[in-house]
């Protein structure tokens, strides 16, 4: 089923014509299946899938034992949504949250300039690898209470940290994050698949005398003023600051985080069968480095997607080591310098 499952997901989409969701159910043996479901990024987003989980296991159930389908009709449609953002982000409303971005990133560096192990191409493809990321319970743990004492969040911290290593690498006091929202901010919009996701970016400034906790609340005070603006969609965020324009690299920002906090779907099951997910290797990225983290289990984890025309796994590899030492240096002494945290260890 590989060269099948290759074909199906190389296979792209006519925005024009549809369909933009299609399935393909491969017979491997008798009672072994495979599912694959490809669908458009503009109209499903990572809150969509825990959606169509929970509606899949719910038909199946209920077709499998010969039951009318149990799902109430919607109560409002990805079109209604639409209509009610292009007559809510419109006037003064729009030019307040435009007023706020162009001020917030204006001058903003062009280019991250990160060490790479290979020249940066002058078209980017947009290949792209990925390598695991795990940190243990105990320091997931040392981490969140920090960051409660701190008064904010995990994910204030993980971006504190996130730019430390982007400032220290490239060797930049100003530093542009992008992180993706969720941006359903109605509860009519919690239970619809569709593409609501914005993507944010984060600027994060730093200097050589700056403390961690004095970072942190710089970092913090970033983060909320972003959500509070978060309603604008980046491509109209970009007309508006009108940054420099390459082909060769993002606009804004090249270095994204995010954490995964989207409601999840549960495990998908369904009668009379036993299911497990397959693995889809990343093969492509968004911009040059992307972590991906998320919660199990009590710890932290996912995986550093990095653009492969500029990077070696090898170098992934030390640059999620210096990761872990900067948390770790964090949670230890907040009052020191951030210039001091150390990106290696003793050994």
């Amino acid at each position: 089923g590989a060269a099948l499952s290759r074909q199906f997901f190389d296979t792209p989409f006519d925005l024009a014509h549809g369909p933009l969701i299609r399935g393909l159910l491969l017979r491997l043996d008798a009672d072994e299946h495979m599912l694959l479901i490809d669908q458009h990024h503009i109209i499903s987003d990572g809150w969509s899938l825990g959606v169509l989980v929970r509606e899949v296991s719910a038909l199946y159930t209920a077709f499998s034992q010969g039951l009318d389908d149990p799902l109430a009709p919607l109560a409002i449609q990805y079109a209604d949504y639409a209509v009610w953002q292009r007559a809510w982000l419109q006037g003064d409303a729009l030019q307040a949250q435009l007023d706020y971005w162009k001020g917030r990133l204006a001058d903003a560096p062009e280019l991250l300039a990160l060490p790479s192990d290979h020249p940066r191409p002058a078209v980017q493809s947009f290949a792209g690898s990925s390598v695991g990321f795990a940190l243990s319970a105990s320091l997931t743990e040392q981490l969140r209470q920090w960051s409660h004492r701190h008064g904010g969040t995990l994910f204030m911290t993980l971006t504190t940290a996130w730019g430390v290593l982007m400032s220290r690498m490239s060797g930049q006091s100003d530093v542009v994050i992008g992180t993706p929202v969720a941006n359903r901010q109605r509860i009519e919009i919690e239970h619809l698949i569709g593409y609501f996701l914005n993507t944010l970016a984060l600027r994060v400034t730093l200097d050589d005398e700056v403390s961690v906790a004095q970072l942190y609340e710089r970092t913090k005070s970033v983060v909320l003023d972003a959500y509070a603006h978060q309603e604008v969609p980046l491509e109209q965020v970009l007309e508006a600051v009108n940054p420099p324009r390459s082909v060769s690299h993002n606009a804004l920002f090249q270095t994204m985080l995010s954490l995964n906090n989207n409601p999840a779907g549960g495990e998908l099951r369904l009668p009379g069968l036993r299911l497990s997910s397959v693995e889809q290797k990343h093969e492509s990225t968004y911009c040059d480095l992307y972590l991906a983290l998320a919660e199990s289990g009590g710890a932290l984890g996912g995986a550093l997607i990095y653009a492969t025309d500029l990077f070696e796994a090898d170098s992934m590899q030390r640059l999620l080591g210096y990761f872990q030492n900067i948390l770790e240096g964090m949670v230890a002494d907040p009052a020191q310098a951030v210039s001091r945290l150390a990106l290696v260890g003793a050994a």
